[in-house]
């Protein structure tokens, strides 16, 4: 039975307790920014760096990989992610918060938007030679277009050396969190012209009929089972991402022997996963947490 588990929500707004609101793009963009972290190069392009925070105290510290959404778009970066970076770094697990070429880069789309991801995360062995991570403890974590990627990560070890995505040792990922993942291409891409959904056919080249390889190799969905456990963070209310792939992801996920499950909120939206302080926010930590084999209830 495909495991959808439904977080009761009740948030105080103003004195009275009432059901939450999803939160909208505007509010998440309109959070103070933390302190940045330390920006790293792992390419020789513009969008190839990310921002390392490492937590207090002494390592080595699990780390997450954390990749934005918008859509695999150029006009979207990294920056509303960084609350839940310095959240999660707060915890005690360090943050590889990631920017790579999307489409309207130079270069991006198909294969260097994937390619770029896998990059970066593959220099964490170069960044753990001069920082306290723990490269044995590394799980995945994106929102959106973001979450599609993170999947994907969890999936590439299948690749091999004649597809256009393949690297040499990919670095193992212990679990993957998706928040409001894209988690099927195939099927996403199907849906209004001015929306999130039009934009797969550019990220591809193409569409599932002239372009079958590329689906087949960048759909998380047609990778299953993709071998280390995933987390679904989802809200019910979310116009962008349905629950119904969601359910429909994790049913097939489970079907092929993997550890899928889907954390609801029937009454939260889009954004919510990546906002801390709400109720999938906090779902988004724990699953980080428990993946990483620290304590989920800390």
């Amino acid at each position: 039975m495909t495991k959808i588990l439904l977080l009761a929500v009740a948030l105080a707004m103003s004195t009275a307790a009432a059901v939450a609101q999803p939160i909208t793009w505007k509010e998440v963009a309109a959070i103070p920014p933390p302190p940045a972290g330390e920006k790293i190069a792992y390419g020789a392009v513009p969008q190839q760096f990310g921002e390392l925070r490492l937590p207090s105290g002494e390592g080595k510290f699990p780390v997450v990989v954390l990749i934005h959404g918008g859509c695999w778009l150029a006009e979207y970066d990294y920056r509303y992610i960084n609350p839940l970076a310095a959240a999660l770094t707060a915890q005690g697990i360090a943050t590889w918060t990631i920017e790579y070429r999307r489409i309207g880069d130079e270069g991006g789309g198909w294969p260097n938007t994937l390619l770029d991801v896998a990059k970066a995360t593959d220099h964490l062995r170069e960044i753990a030679k001069t920082h306290p991570i723990d490269i044995a403890r590394v799980v995945s974590m994106g929102h959106s277009a973001g979450g599609h990627l993170a999947l994907w990560l969890g999936a590439r070890h299948q690749l091999g050396q004649k597809s256009a995505l393949y690297l040499p040792r990919p670095l193992p990922i212990k679990g993957v969190v998706g928040l409001a993942a894209i988690t099927d291409l195939a099927s996403y891409r199907i849906g209004p012209a001015d929306s999130c959904h039009a934009s797969v056919d550019q990220l591809m080249g193409g569409t599932p009929q002239t372009q079958a390889r590329r689906y087949a190799e960048a759909s998380p969905r047609a990778l299953l089972p993709l071998g280390p456990p995933q987390r679904l963070v989802q809200g019910g209310k979310d116009p962008i991402v349905s629950l119904d792939s969601i359910a429909a992801y994790v049913a097939a996920a489970q079907q092929a022997g993997d550890d899928s499950t889907a954390i609801v909120d029937a009454e939260l939206g889009h954004f919510d996963p990546v906002v801390p302080q709400t109720a999938l926010g906090e779902a988004a930590l724990k699953a980080a947490r428990s993946l990483l084999g620290l304590n989920p209830d800390q």
